[in-house]
């Protein structure tokens, strides 16, 4: 019958090296008071043994693991997982490797403290600095570099990349106004990120400027999931009259108020113009008018500049804003 392999132990590397556990921990430890011929014969017991696939005992024993940390909400979410394939690309090319922690649900808001304690977690010899994806706070208390990627607060103190949700939201709603539609619905998206805060101001901004008076019945609530924008489309959809567009928050949100056109038997774009922002990978399956924020550009342009600050290289963008873009499909028709 085969046997599970064991981990080895610096309890194994002392024994192989015949040396005392003290003596392998202050090798790993990277003390100078062990003699050269020991210290160079304990790292190669080490390296034979496998020990050195710890992330944490290689960290210590030459102060670089060649690993980025990475922390998301969840995997699955769309955002994150365009935000990762940049990271990917990123490290693939500086030979680095990847780990991800996740707190599993996109919706589960992780504290201040929590945040904090997995970013020191991390970045405590097991990592060489940390990207954080939508994090709740904007310092961090860290021995090594951090990096995040759509801040919830408007102000960061880490270094951020961004991008311009307000002129994004300006774009899809003056797309809507030129098209000749006067009475446009907005589905907000979570009111606690910022990325959410702009788009609405974007929104109210095109309005105010075309001379179209703000309607608070035509802004509802979301949060961003697919989930929201269903009730939120029966919401709009009860006014007298309804909205003749709707522009949601985000991709996924515009995907609820296409299931409920679709069970009600309204056609999109003859009855309702649709725009929602993000630019998923499903928006163009569904013909789906939408204002790419180029997520992958995000985490490519993180890593980046995570791996500047491991190399001690100065930058000069504290906060690297990413140019929204609309794009243009099948959801939107000029109003008859």
């Amino acid at each position: 019958m085969a046997t599970t392999k064991r981990a080895v132990t610096i309890i194994d590397v002392a024994k192989a090296a015949g040396v005392s556990v003290s003596t392998v921990s202050r090798v790993l430890n990277n003390k100078d008071d062990v003699a050269e011929a020991t210290f160079e014969h304990v790292r190669d017991v080490i390296d034979e043994l496998g020990y050195s696939s710890s992330l944490a005992a290689k960290g210590m024993r030459s102060r670089s693991t060649n690993v980025v940390g990475l922390i998301v909400p969840d995997v699955s979410d769309p955002f994150a997982n365009k935000v990762m394939r940049g990271v990917n690309q990123a490290i693939v090319e500086h030979h680095y490797d990847l780990l991800i922690y996740t707190n599993g649900n996109i919706l589960d808001d992780i504290s201040a403290a929590r945040e904090q304690q997995y970013v020191s977690l991390l970045n405590n010899g097991l990592t060489d600095g940390v990207i954080i994806v939508t994090p709740s706070i904007g310092s961090f208390s860290s021995v090594g570099p951090v990096v995040a990627i759509d801040p919830h607060i408007h102000h960061p103190e880490a270094p951020a990349v961004i991008s311009t949700n307000f002129k994004g939201a300006v774009a899809a709603t003056q797309h809507l106004i030129d098209l000749g539609h006067r009475r446009i619905g907005f589905i907000r998206g979570r009111a606690d990120l910022q990325s959410a805060i702009r788009r609405q101001q974007g929104y109210e901004s095109a309005l105010q400027k075309a001379g179209i008076p703000l309607d608070p019945a035509l802004m509802v609530n979301g949060d961003f999931t697919r989930e929201s924008g269903v009730p939120a489309a029966h919401q709009l959809f009860s006014l007298d009259p309804r909205p003749t567009a709707i522009f949601a928050a985000n991709d996924q949100t515009a995907f609820g108020v296409l299931d409920v056109c679709e069970t009600l038997g309204i056609r999109v774009p003859e009855e309702l113009s649709l725009v929602g922002f993000d630019n998923i990978a499903e928006a163009a399956y569904c013909n789906l008018t939408t204002v790419d924020q180029f997520m992958d550009k995000m985490g490519y342009i993180g890593t980046k500049m995570l791996f500047d600050m491991i190399d001690g290289i100065p930058r000069q963008e504290y906060i690297y804003k990413i140019e929204t873009s609309l794009v243009v499909r099948g959801t939107c028709s000029a109003i008859s």
